[in-house]
């Protein structure tokens, strides 16, 4: 048992020593590695070093310096673990790489490559690792090799001239060629084509037409725009080379010079009448659109016009209809209605609301929390079904708070969000942004603000109004869809120290005007219960999309906490 567990300790006795060398924290001192910052220029056939270095100064004997192209798997030299590494080396560069090991300890390296080719050409980088940390540094390598002087040759007439032709191979990368003349002066007309060999050497043909018999000798040079180095060739052109020029081919240039120039002006007049044309057709297209948009623009002026004509008629037909309607029962308290005893359901109210003992007001538990976290409701205990009854309800701080008002469906939807109009079963009014209006809201606001609201519901008729109690003027007048079923008090407070309490008997001296309906509720006609409640998630905020209503109400379509 013994001879095992000194066994496991020696086999692992490595492990713990490299364990103890690492530096505290567990990784390698950081340090930058640097390359050349100008390109190296190395020549075909010859040698040539890449050097990197690391800073600051250290010894990399010991780490891992590897020099690869495009990838890193494209590995030109390895050395690792005091050795050079040759499974992933490319092929192209076994035999040829070496590293240069005379400054390791004071942390430069170099890579050199023998016998250069053109392929070697490009960018390169070094890559040095120790543990877990690397750095490296890329470096560029530029191949230049002068090929062969270039071979000039004439290779017969050509149109009213002399070809010429210069070729030379074996250049790295590819040559500039330019011809000149014995004077010294360039021809800078003449065609020029290469190919690039298996190796990546350059062979350049260019080809010169020398029209001038004077021209003497021509020179052909090939320069090597790395390196700077240029071959030249010269060749003399005998006189008799260039062909003898025709005594009718001047008279026949010239005549054909005028055909040109006639021709040109042939085209150039036929082609400017035809723009004029063309230009005359588009004016009278234009002219005939604008016509035509002319004439639609007034059609829809006049349309626009006609529909907001009937809108103004409808809307001046409703109102003088509702006025005369606000001003026919103006004892309408005594005989037409009954005060209605509403008491407030605290199980249908949201949890930031407050309902009195009495059950007959409704505020906020803590006002300062209420401004941006929706909007929050409360229901009346029991539904009405038949009859005509009415309750006033004071507001406090009306005109510094949001708040609503009226009756909904015991169907409707007050969790999440959810829109305050008649599709969806609120018929309401009340404030929103420093305006009292009808809800849903679109047009101007309502004024004055009241302090106390009378709801007027008529549900033999089949409409809700709203009264200010303290003038007695009429607000706003709802019809109800037949089908609303039982009808429940709603009772919403959005922002602000405000609170709605109710009034269901008859209080005041002042006389205040009856709904819209087409004829007066019988007070004795008893007001029928549900005689069950209602009780439902709390109210947050809503859509309000618009109602029509000949009294313009004001406010955005739209309500958002």
């Amino acid at each position: 048992m013994e001879d095992c567990c000194r066994d496991s300790l020696l086999a692992h006795l490595p492990s713990l020593l490299l364990l103890l060398q690492l530096p505290a924290g567990g990784s390698a001192e950081e340090f930058v590695v640097i390359g050349p910052s100008e390109p190296i220029v190395a020549a075909l056939g010859g040698d040539i070093t890449l050097p990197c270095r690391v800073s600051p100064a250290r010894d990399v004997e010991n780490m891992e310096l590897r020099w690869f192209r495009s990838k890193f798997s494209e590995a030109v030299f390895i050395y690792q673990n005091q050795r050079e590494q040759r499974e992933e080396q490319l092929a192209q560069y076994r035999g040829r790489t070496s590293l240069v090991k005379d400054f390791l300890t004071q942390g430069e390296a170099a890579v050199r490559i023998h016998n250069v080719q053109a392929f070697d050409n490009g960018l390169y980088t070094c890559f040095f690792r120790m543990g877990i940390f690397y750095e490296e540094a890329s470096l560029e390598l530029k191949v230049a090799g002068v090929g062969s002087a270039p071979q000039v040759h004439i290779t017969g007439p050509e149109e009213d001239g002399v070809q010429v032709v210069c070729m030379a191979s074996g250049w790295f990368p590819k040559p500039q060629v330019q011809w000149r003349a014995l004077s010294g002066e360039k021809f800078l007309t003449f065609s020029e084509t290469q190919a690039q060999e298996a190796e990546g050497l350059f062979t350049i043909e260019a080809t010169l037409v020398v029209r001038d018999s004077s021209s003497g000798n021509v020179t052909c040079s090939v320069l090597n725009p790395i390196l700077g180095q240029e071959k030249a060739m010269a060749i003399f052109i005998p006189e008799p080379f260039f062909p003898r020029s025709s005594p009718w081919k001047p008279a026949f240039m010239v005549i054909l010079t005028v055909l040109m120039l006639l021709l040109l002006g042939a085209v150039f007049y036929i082609m400017r009448e035809h723009t004029a044309k063309f230009q005359a057709m588009q004016e009278i297209e234009k002219l005939h659109r604008d016509k035509e948009e002319d004439q639609q623009i007034k059609e829809e002026a006049l349309k626009a016009r006609d529909e907001l004509q009937a809108d103004l008629d409808w809307r001046k037909s409703a109102y003088l209809a509702a006025l005369k309607k606000a001003k026919l029962y103006a004892d309408w308290r005594k005989e037409k209605f009954q005060a209605l005893t509403v008491s407030l359901d605290p199980e249908s109210a949201h949890s930031s609301l407050a309902v009195s003992d009495d059950k007959t007001s409704v505020t906020f538990k803590d006002s300062t929390k209420n401004s941006e976290d929706g909007v929050y409701s409360v229901l009346g205990h029991e539904g009405i079904t038949s009859g005509c009854c009415y309750w006033e309800v004071e507001v406090r701080n009306a005109e510094r708070s949001e708040w609503a008002l009226g009756v909904c469906r015991r169907d409707v939807e007050r969790r999440g969000w959810y829109q305050e109009c008649p599709d969806k079963g609120f018929w309401v009014v009340g404030m929103y942004e420093n305006k009292f209006c009808s809800l849903p809201a679109k047009g101007e606001h309502i004024v004055p603000i009241p302090q106390r609201v009378g709801v007027f519901l008529d549900l033999k008729e089949g409409d809700v109004s709203f009264y200010n109690m303290t003038d007695g003027s009429h607000i706003f007048s709802f019809p109800l869809a037949s089908s609303s079923g039982p009808l429940f008090p709603y009772f919403r407070l959005r922002s602000g120290d405000v609170s709605l309490t109710i009034f269901s008997g008859v209080g005041g001296s002042l006389q205040t005007p009856v709904p819209l309906n087409n004829s007066p509720c019988s007070s004795e006609e008893p007001v029928s219960l549900s005689g069950q409640g209602f009780c439902s998630g709390s109210g947050v905020d809503g859509d309000l999309p618009g109602a029509e209503s000949p009294l313009l109400p004001c406010g955005p379509e739209a309500m958002s906490p």
